[in-house]
């Protein structure tokens, strides 16, 4: 069988991608509680919120350095796999990555020393100045890297030149352009409010297993309550988010929209939408499909009559493939759907006073951390698998993109060398998280970093 260089450059860049993925979304999400727990504390001297910052601080610490150490190779692989995509983009990524280091890097370097070594040497003011930076820091490198992305998506602001080779480049010609093209915005809501759903439960799972062993109860209850709330917010936020997005997807481009609802015909009149199906792309068909007649075009056009183009209206050498983007995309709005749910249904129990007694309610959170970032990861795969044949979209097909002289053989051999050592680099950051979590929060046996109450008066706290 002859490989591929073309898929197996995608392959290998999905895994990388996909494996860094892990940890920039629990950074962010991790940083909006510790910012919540921390300022929370400064306002009522809860010293359980001390307690709850300071935890939540060191596991961010070790997830936001794999984060960094993951996220190098995907800038190599630019300049190795995909030299004619590198060539092309150049001038737009360049400036997105610039903007990265300065308005990002700057932030987060500057400030991380400060938030995980200051506790007791720095003021409680300036010390939730340097977490609020640095959580600021990791919004921004979201802010770049999504705005590059979405050029990619929804191309603006450039023009078309050829190089000294006379092949074909994009130039900026105007920046903020670039920044706010036409899905940026929308795409850089749904990535944040994603992270944020994941630190909310990430925080929730470590604080019902607490709560289940009756270890560290007053830091657990604190930290729950904080994230679920968190969570209840986030998650209803992102179904408008999504909504808005998905619109914004089929005026832009159509065709992806088309495959994210298995659209293979126009219809005549109002477009149902699928709820669930199998798509068979030999007989443009949905199997076992399960729709709501009409939906498609409301969502769309706010009425149940406006025809939703199919993938008969595009080319077909311009068709994405439709069965992963359409399960990708069903998976991850259905899971959106469960989190709202499952969320809303907790804080009625917190409402009511029962949930810290509900013992299978807290074991379904103990376990449900793994769902949001099932929901990450199907987000970006039906993002990417469903903007082909294009890398920059109407502009460079993928396989115009890679690089002539890498070999099949060569990216086969990377992928697996790369397997290896990610499989090491997951199983070192899951041990160092596991010894995190078995050993829990720490009293505060030190002076303080500012006059708390103590175990007797927190009743009269918040």
């Amino acid at each position: 069988m002859q490989l591929d260089a073309t898929m197996l450059a995608r392959i290998q860049f999905g895994l990388t991608v996909g494996f860094h993925y892990l940890f920039p979304p629990l950074s962010i999400g991790l940083g909006l509680v510790m910012v919540v727990t921390e300022g929370a504390y400064l306002v009522t001297r809860n010293k359980m919120y001390e307690i709850a910052a300071r935890y939540w601080t060191k596991i961010f610490a070790v997830t936001f350095a794999m984060g960094v150490a993951t996220g190098i190779v995907m800038e190599f692989q630019f300049g190795t796999n995909w030299s004619s995509y590198s060539r092309f983009v150049g001038d737009v990524f360049g400036s997105a990555l610039a903007a990265e280091g300065i308005f990002a890097f700057f932030l987060e370097s500057g400030f991380l020393a400060v938030l995980v070594f200051g506790w007791d040497r720095v003021s409680p003011k300036t010390h939730f100045f340097s977490t609020l930076m640095v959580f600021l820091g990791s919004v921004f490198s979201a802010v770049w890297i999504v705005v590059a992305n979405s050029w990619q998506q929804t191309p603006a602001g450039f023009h078309l030149v050829r190089d000294a080779t006379g092949a074909q480049r994009a130039e900026i010609t105007d920046f903020w352009a670039m920044v706010f093209n036409p899905s940026s915005m929308h795409r850089l809501t749904h990535v944040l409010i994603g992270a944020i759903i994941l630190g909310a439960f990430f925080v929730m799972s470590i604080t019902a297993y607490y709560i289940l062993r009756g270890r560290h109860i007053g830091f657990a209850k604190k930290s729950f309550t904080v994230a679920l709330i968190i969570a209840v917010i986030a998650s209803l936020g992102q179904l408008v988010s999504g909504h808005g997005h998905s619109r914004q997807v089929g005026n832009t481009q159509p065709a992806k929209l088309a495959a994210f609802e298995g659209l293979f015909k126009t219809t005549q009149g109002g477009t149902p939408i699928h709820i669930i199906g199998w798509p068979d792309e030999k007989t443009e068909t949905v199997k076992m499909a399960v729709t709501i007649p009409g939906m498609l075009s409301f969502l769309m056009y706010n009425n149940f009559s406006t025809p939703v183009a199919g993938l008969d209206k595009v080319k077909p050498a311009d068709r994405p493939p439709v069965l992963l983007p359409f399960l990708t995309y069903h998976v991850m709005a259905g899971l959106g759907m469960a989190f709202i749910g499952l969320s809303l249904f907790a804080l009625l129990f917190l409402w009511r006073g029962t949930l810290f007694e509900t013992r299978w309610l807290l074991w379904i959170f103990v376990f449900a951390v793994a769902a949001p970032y099932v929901a990450n990861q199907l987000g970006w795969m039906a993002a990417e698998i469903g903007r082909q044949p294009w890398s920059v979209y109407g502009l460079l097909r993928t396989s115009d993109s890679v690089s002539v002289v890498v070999k099949a053989q060569e990216i086969l051999t990377s992928i697996i060398l790369f397997s290896v050592i990610y499989t090491l680099l997951f199983i070192v950051w899951i041990c160092i998280l596991n010894d995190k979590i078995q050993t829990g929060p720490q009293e505060i046996t030190s002076a303080p970093f500012a006059p708390v109450q103590t175990e007797k008066a927190e009743g009269k706290g918040m």
